[in-house]
């Protein structure tokens, strides 16, 4: 009898907290014509220009480098930012700016056995500090991918495809690094952070 009991009280406990939960969340969810109110005021205020557009737009608007490379397609860098992990991420498209498809080329991963084994990536990619005499190559993960932006679909004329490489970060004092990708031309590219 007491197992039956214990069962019981513990079913009881259970749909409480179940009850509570749900409770809370549809208190979270809800909200009232208030909220929807808020975001034409701030609407209204960038409207009138009271304030200077954020750094991330732009960022979009001038790109840091424009890189033209084979069969049309063009690679725009759009921010280089160092983080506290000690890190440089840098940002950017890859656009299919000639008149037919194109499959990304393999040549942009590099020639390093590991990075190839997974696939087509921008594992090639590094950054030069030539204040410090340092070449900095795509960071991997545990299982020798790469940092990269990888497996790129055939892009087809026009179309644009959101592209990321992660490296380790210079020096704090380093804030011009030289970007370089196979089959790309050299840009200069300012880290930010």
């Amino acid at each position: 009898m007491s197992i039956r009991f214990t069962t019981k009280a513990r079913r009881g406990v259970a749909a409480v907290t179940l009850a509570a939960g749900l409770a809370l969340g549809v208190a979270g969810c809800g909200g009232g014509g208030d909220g929807d109110k808020k975001p034409e005021a701030s609407a209204s205020a960038s409207k009138d220009g009271g304030s200077d557009p954020s750094a991330q737009e732009r960022q979009e608007k001038e790109p840091l480098a424009e890189l033209k490379g084979p069969d049309g397609l063009l690679l725009q860098l759009t921010s280089a930012e160092r983080d506290s992990g000690g890190f440089v991420t840098v940002n950017g498209s890859m656009k299919n700016d000639g008149g037919k498809t194109i499959n990304v080329p393999a040549q942009l991963g590099g020639n390093e056995t590991e990075i190839i084994r997974n696939g087509r990536s921008l594992g090639g990619a590094t950054l030069v500090d030539s204040k410090g005499k340092k070449r900095y190559y795509v960071l991997r993960d545990t299982d020798g991918r790469p940092l990269t932006t990888t497996s790129f679909p055939a892009l087809k004329s026009g179309e644009m495809l959101p592209v990321f490489m992660q490296f380790p970060a210079p020096p704090a004092s380093t804030t011009e690094v030289t970007f370089q990708l196979p089959m790309f031309p050299t840009a200069t590219i300012k880290i930010s952070g």
